[in-house]
C-alpha cells in the first residue's frame, strides 16, 4: 500500500467559479474500532450531484490541466452564488457510498483485513477511505467489490419506504421514475413482501423494464388516460403514501388528488373538507427543480414532505437499522443488484462531456466510478 492516494475534490470559489480536481491525499491510519478500505468502486447518484456541481452553468464547463492533471471548472450564475456561501474556499471530498477491500485495520478489528465491505460517509471518489468498521457492511465471501458499491443509497431508501409506509398504517404505495435502479429494488421488495405497489414512469420502455420484473401496477403518465388510470389504481390497491422522485411540477398534486377521488368512492366526504383519510407524498428527489404544484382537489387530509435516508436512519431503531443492513448483505447479489452502463475513472468523471453524460439522470444510465482505473 502506497503512503498517498488520489481524491476527487470539488471547490467553489467566492467569486462563483467551480473546480473539480485531483489531488493527492495521505492514506489513513485506523485507530481502534476503524478500517482502511481500498475503495474499488463508487457509483455517481443523483444525491452525489449537488456536492459535486453546486448550482454551475454545465453550458460554461471547460478542461485544463494542473501538474499534469485535468481541472475541470464551470461558472456559478451570480443568482445562484449565494446559495453556496457555505462552502466557499472549502476544497470538499464527494461520493456519499463506495466498495472496496479492507485493506489496514485497528487491532480489535485485524479479522475484517482483507473482506470485501461496503461504505458510507461521504469522500468515496478516493482511493483509501478510513471508516468505523461499525459503519460497514461485511459481505460474504464471493461478493465484488462492484455490488458491494451500491449497498447503501438505493438499497437502504428502498427499505425505509416499506418501513415507513408500515410505521404510518398504510397498505400499499405509490412511487414515480419507477424503472430507477431504486425502483426496481423496491419492486423486488414488494413482490417478495407481498405489497402492492403503483409505479409511475415516464414512457413505454420505462414500463417493460418494471413489467419484466413482475411487475402488476405500471402506468406511464405520457399517456392521454393516466389520471384516470391512477384513480382506478389507487382504488384497487388503496394506496395513500406515495414517493415522489420529480419533485417539482404537477405529478405530486396529481397523485393527492387521485388519491382523494379513489377514496371517495368508498368514503363519504367530511363537506366541503373532503374525506378523513390522510394522504402523504415525501419527495426524496428533485429531477424537476421547478415548484411542486398541489391543486385543491385532494381535500384537506393530506401533507407534502421531503423524505431523507439519513433522517430515517437517525430515527429508527438500531435493531431496525441492523435487519435492513443484513438483508441487503444477503440479497445484494439478487434484491439488491445495481447494474451500470459505464466505468469511469476518477480522470473521466471530471471530463466535461461525461460530465454531461452522468448528470442527465438518465433512467437505465448509472456510472461507476473505479479509483484504480
Amino acid at each position: 500500500m502506497t503512503d498517498t492516494g488520489l481524491e476527487l475534490r470539488s471547490l467553489i470559489s467566492p467569486e462563483g467559479e467551480l473546480q473539480l480536481s485531483l489531488v493527492d491525499v495521505p492514506v489513513p491510519v485506523p485507530g481502534p474500532g476503524e478500517i482502511v478500505v481500498r475503495i474499488d468502486a463508487s457509483p455517481i447518484n443523483p444525491s452525489d450531484q449537488p456536492t459535486l456541481l453546486g448550482a454551475a452553468d454545465l453550458d460554461t464547463l471547460r478542461s485544463d490541466t494542473s501538474s499534469g492533471r485535468p481541472v475541470t471548472t464551470a461558472t456559478i450564475p451570480p443568482a445562484l452564488l449565494p446559495m453556496t456561501r457555505a462552502r466557499h474556499g472549502k476544497s470538499m471530498p464527494v461520493g456519499n457510498e463506495g466498495g472496496g477491500v479492507v485493506v489496514a485495520a485497528g487491532d480489535d478489528v485485524r479479522d475484517l483485513i482483507g473482506k470485501v465491505v461496503g461504505i458510507i460517509g461521504g469522500g468515496m471518489y478516493t482511493q483509501y477511505r478510513k471508516v468505523r468498521a461499525a459503519d460497514a457492511i461485511v459481505f460474504p465471501d464471493g461478493t465484488t467489490p462492484k455490488q458491494a458499491a451500491s449497498a447503501f443509497v438505493n438499497p437502504l431508501t428502498a427499505q425505509a419506504m416499506i418501513e415507513t409506509m408500515r410505521a404510518e398504517g398504510h397498505k400499499a404505495l405509490v412511487h414515480t421514475a419507477a424503472a430507477s435502479n431504486l425502483g426496481q429494488m423496491l419492486n423486488k421488495l414488494c413482490l417478495a413482501d407481498g405489497i402492492d405497489l403503483v409505479n409511475i414512469v415516464r414512457n413505454a420502455a420505462q414500463a417493460k423494464i418494471l413489467t419484466d420484473l413482475g411487475a402488476r401496477y405500471v402506468l406511464d403518465s405520457s399517456q392521454p388516460d393516466f389520471r384516470a388510470a391512477l384513480i382506478d389504481t389507487l382504488a384497487e390497491t388503496g394506496a395513500t403514501i406515495a414517493f415522489d422522485a420529480v419533485g417539482g411540477g404537477p405529478l405530486a398534486g396529481t397523485i393527492l388528488g387521485a388519491m382523494e377521488q379513489a377514496l371517495l368512492r368508498t368514503h363519504p366526504a367530511m363537506g366541503n373538507y373532503g374525506t378523513g383519510i390522510h394522504k402523504q407524498v415525501y419527495i426524496y428527489g428533485r429531477l424537476d427543480l421547478s415548484p411542486t404544484i398541489v391543486p385543491p382537489n385532494g381535500g384537506f387530509a393530506w401533507a407534502v414532505s421531503g423524505f431523507l435516508l439519513t433522517a430515517f436512519l437517525m430515527k429508527a431503531a438500531p435493531e431496525t437499522v441492523t435487519r435492513l443492513r443484513k438483508r441487503v448483505a444477503d440479497e445484494i447479489g439478487t434484491t439488491f443488484a445495481s447494474h451500470y452502463t459505464r466505468e469511469i475513472s476518477l480522470a473521466e468523471a471530471i471530463d466535461p462531456d461525461t460530465i454531461r453524460a452522468w448528470q442527465r439522470k438518465s433512467t437505465g444510465e448509472k456510472f461507476l466510478i473505479v479509483p484504480s482505473r
